[in-house]
């Protein structure tokens, strides 16, 4: 496909159409960082089946839908009802739209760049977009050449199907009477296409209610009554890095914002932008009491949750109220094994992106849209795995890495 679609179907409908994060991230940015300016960088980090640069003219065609959409009354009533979100930001909103000149396509031989720069508040909010309409372009063009979409429909029905036998099967209660098994859809970014992720969260909702607690994506959470889940992402604290504050400093700084914009909601902190090690270090004994728990992203699970849990012990912080949430590539299965090891001892949650909602058959994409630079200055992410790690600046990467004693 050298051109955009003679047929055009949109990718996104609404601007709910994304993960509860942004909306929470941005909240906070525009209370006390305005006038940031902020860099994203799309990156696809496996092998695709054909070139994305071929999707050009379709990214840009969807982009350039997205530009024109505006949040509804509808919308904005929903959102002023979280009683986290201000009054102030719901009145941002109502004047919000995306700005095309934010955000550009350029073929670099065979791959695909999307950049997004401008004003942080007006910017950050295009990442997930990015990937939903890269992925469900990329899917249709997959599946129209295999077959059609319909196949690989049926198929991932078959594979959700399996889930749901699983979760229904397996006994929660012989292995833990202190908290339940509690999922949520993660899959906003990765999925196959919006319309299979809605099939997918409808099911599972109906099927498992007891397991299925709720999805990151507002338009699904709002249309189906399920609560919006999601917290803070790497961005949010990538952001400190570059914000004036010490760089030893910066996960403090972060954190400590959060608590006096939320002061007691939405209290589960993301532990990887410097690693678990770096990140315990400075969640000292005040923030372990103000947060709610903790969100593991990247390294061993297990052995991520071991530390969380040492760390609450030392502290002489109690867990049986503390919640520990899983998100790195999770499925049913590992889901489960991670319940099993942890649940008599706190409370756990478990995010299921790309396997929930987009496992057809088809090979899925690694794709990210991640914060390069904020004020002109590098930010980074240094993941627990090492493949996760972020950064286009090496000299400052080398220089995070000194600071917070992290190895090469």
């Amino acid at each position: 496909m050298n051109q955009a679609s003679a047929v055009f179907e949109p990718v996104i409908h609404s601007l709910l159409e994304t993960d509860l994060y942004k909306f929470t991230m941005q909240q906070p940015m525009l209370h006390s960082m305005p006038t940031n300016q902020a860099e994203y960088h799309f990156v696809c980090r496996n092998a695709s089946a054909f070139p994305l640069a071929e999707l050009a003219p379709d990214v840009n065609a969807q982009l350039d839908h997205l530009c024109t959409l505006r949040f509804s009354v509808d919308e904005l009533n929903y959102l002023a009802g979280l009683r986290y979100i201000s009054s102030d930001y719901v009145d941002f909103l109502r004047l919000f739209q995306f700005q095309r000149h934010f955000i550009s396509v350029v073929i670099d031989g065979e791959g695909l760049q999307v950049i997004a720069k401008g004003p942080q508040v007006h910017v950050m909010g295009f990442e997930i977009f990015v990937l939903a309409i890269i992925n469900e372009l990329y899917f249709r063009r997959l599946s129209a050449e295999q077959g059609g979409a319909a196949k690989f429909l049926d198929e991932g029905r078959k594979r959700l199907n399996a889930k749901i036998e699983m979760l229904r099967q397996y006994d929660t209660e012989a292995v833990s009477c202190q908290h339940p098994f509690e999922l949520f859809d993660f899959g906003v970014r990765r999925r196959f296409s919006g319309a299979w992720q809605e099939e997918v969260v409808q099911t599972l909702a109906r099927e498992v209610p007891q397991y299925f607690k709720g999805t990151s994506n507002v338009y699904l959470a709002k249309k189906f009554q399920l609560v919006p889940i999601g917290t803070m992402a790497h961005e949010y604290l990538q952001t400190f890095q570059a914000t004036g504050v010490q760089l030893k400093g910066f996960q403090k700084a972060a954190l400590e914002m959060w608590v006096q914009e939320y002061r007691g909601d939405l209290g589960i902190a993301l532990t990887d932008v410097v690693g678990m090690d770096a990140f315990l270090a400075d969640f000292d004994l005040y923030f372990a009491k103000l947060f709610d728990g903790l969100r593991h992203d990247s390294g061993d699970p297990i052995v991520w949750g071991e530390k969380a849990l040492a760390h609450y012990a030392k502290l002489k912080v109690n867990t049986k109220d503390k919640r520990l949430v899983f998100s790195d590539g999770l499925d049913i299965p590992t889901a489960l094994k991670l319940y099993q090891h942890f649940a008599n001892r706190v409370q756990t949650g478990f995010g299921i992106g790309t396997n929930l909602s987009n496992d057809t058959g088809l090979k899925p994409l690694n794709i990210v849209m991640k914060l390069v630079s904020c004020n002109g200055q590098p930010t980074a992410k240094l993941a627990d795995t090492p493949g996760k790690t972020l950064c286009d600046d090496e000299t400052f990467l080398a220089y995070l890495r000194q600071v917070f004693h992290k190895p090469a």
